[in-house]
């Protein structure tokens, strides 16, 4: 019992010596670059929105910072009463120009707007077949605000009822001659939509999305809106991403190669214990009573010191 004990906490200790080693490492395993899907970016979005409420005031907008693998993209989060939202609408919030009458459904007493700028992001996450974008993508997305620190929210459904918001684009790239540009909307089902521009540089909703300016064609493309990664930087993210598979790699042979050495190491102590436990017996074998050794002749032998019955002559019972 006490060698099988003893081997139990000797895989305990094991056990824990391998995490240890491979704990460094599980960061990188999580760190990957994010999805290009985006509706996995807006619950993400979300997250770092809510987390620059630290001491909210209702109106006032706080923005959020994002991981540096998302270096280009802007967060913002705006807590309003539905209510007040209703009869008073927001002047400005940020490029967003809410009027009254927007409605809330379904029906919750605080509410937070979630605004995005995907910056030099959006056209991974919103690719464009055909056209080219002459403003950054801009969301703005609804959630309930009862818990700050909530996560993977699912989206409440605004609607101008009255007049629609407007979206007033800023940093805008000219329109190359003999093209008109377009405003785009993207639903949270994926669907697009097009539509013609309100006034300069300005797009109209009834509902929430997002919401970008492009032109039709490949246009020919000034200075970018944010600041997008150059080529160097490009090269530097790219031999970032291959050093972490490589680490990634690295770590999954080294386990392997832990885990090779934890069955070699088992096997050879229970080749041990096995050893252990037949020399035990063979010493628990010599141990006995000694017998006694007398000479015969040129040679040794065990005799015995005490006899059981003793031999008696024939001649004794002769009368």
């Amino acid at each position: 019992m006490e060698g099988a004990f003893n081997i139990e906490r000797k895989i305990r200790s094991l056990a824990v010596l391998f995490l240890l080693i491979w704990s460094p490492f599980l960061p990188y395993l999580g760190a990957q670059s994010p999805s290009a899907s985006p509706r996995a970016l807006d619950a993400l979005l979300q997250e770092y929105a809510y987390k620059a409420f630290v001491h909210p005031r209702t109106g006032i907008p706080y923005d959020g910072t994002v991981p540096s693998n998302l270096t280009g993209i802007k967060v913002a989060g705006m807590r309003l009463r539905s209510g007040s939202l209703r009869t008073r609408g927001v002047k400005q919030y940020k490029e967003f120009e809410i009027p009254v009458g927007v409605v809330v459904r379904p029906y919750v007493e605080r509410l937070i707007l979630v605004y995005q700028n995907l910056g030099n992001w959006s056209r991974v996450y919103y690719p464009l077949s055909g056209y080219t974008y002459l403003a950054p993508v801009l969301g703005l997305l609804a959630y309930d605000a009862v818990n700050l620190s909530a996560t993977n929210l699912p989206e409440l459904d605004i609607r101008a009822s009255l007049s629609p918001i407007l979206i007033h684009f800023s940093n805008v790239k000219s329109v190359p001659d003999g093209l008109v540009a377009k405003c785009v909307w993207f639903d949270l089902q994926g669907m697009v939509n097009f539509s013609k521009v309100v006034s300069k540089n300005t797009c109209s909703t009834f509902q929430q999305g997002h919401f970008a300016l492009v032109v039709e064609g490949i246009a020919p493309a000034p200075a970018p809106v944010s600041p997008a990664p150059a080529p160097t930087g490009h090269k530097k993210k790219k031999k970032k991403n291959m050093k972490k598979v490589w680490i990634i790699v690295g770590s999954v042979i080294g386990g392997l190669f832990l885990l090779v050495l934890l069955g070699l190491f088992l096997a050879w102590l229970k080749k041990f214990q096995r050893r252990k436990k037949m020399q035990h017996m063979e010493r628990a074998s010599e141990v006995g009573e000694t017998l006694t050794m007398t000479s015969v002749g040129s040679a040794k032998a065990p005799a015995a010191t005490v006899t059981r019955t003793q031999p008696t002559l024939e001649t004794e019972y002769a009368p």
